[in-house]
């Protein structure tokens, strides 16, 4: 499996893809799309909107995000957003179903353990809601990125992925030694 090191959320989550052919540059840039504070707790693959992407499962919302040569796409699903979710998997694949306000999302072609874990966890989010004041305030134009976190969101994620027992305590000196390098 491919070593990203871009963020300890984002390559414990990475670690656990069975493949990342064809979402690798998604995977790199991931960190422009998230909000400030935004931790990824999963990611899988598949296809929406006539496009191949990413699909990132944070704290905050789930988003599809695909980075291509010429063009970038992202749609994101914020949990108090979502009314239900439905996982429909075949032999190898299967279709994740995102009902929203009235509009429905099909992401196709999800691997068939990804896409179910990721439904279930899902769930869980919508039925635990965001607490009043969670969420904060989406990036300036509700769709402009707002670059990597403050040095000390990002300690306090490393913190939390050690404590998770997702990062090892050698991967953390090290991280950490790399996030305080960067001041």
């Amino acid at each position: 499996m491919a070593t990203f090191n871009v963020r300890p959320d984002i390559d414990a989550a990475a670690a656990k893809l069975s493949s990342t052919m064809g979402s690798k540059r998604e995977i790199q840039r991931l960190p422009e799309v998230l909000w400030e504070g935004e931790t990824v707790e999963m990611l899988a693959t598949g296809q929406y909107g006539g496009g191949a992407g990413l699909i990132a499962m944070t704290n905050l919302r789930l988003i599809f995000y695909k980075n291509g040569i010429m063009s970038q796409k992202v749609e994101d699903f914020p949990y108090g957003k979502v009314s239900s979710v439905q996982w429909q998997g075949g032999i190898l694949l299967g279709t994740l179903t995102v009902y929203t306000s009235g509009n429905r999302a099909d992401i196709k072609n999800m691997p068939k353990d990804q896409g179910k874990v990721l439904a279930d966890d899902l769930r869980r989010h919508i039925a635990q809601g965001t607490a009043p004041g969670s969420t904060p305030a989406s990036p300036a134009g509700g769709s402009a990125p707002t670059g990597a976190p403050d040095i000390a969101s990002r300690l306090a994620t490393l913190d939390q992925l050690r404590g998770q027992g997702l990062v090892s305590d050698e991967e953390y000196a090290q991280r950490r030694a790399q996030i305080l390098d960067s001041l």
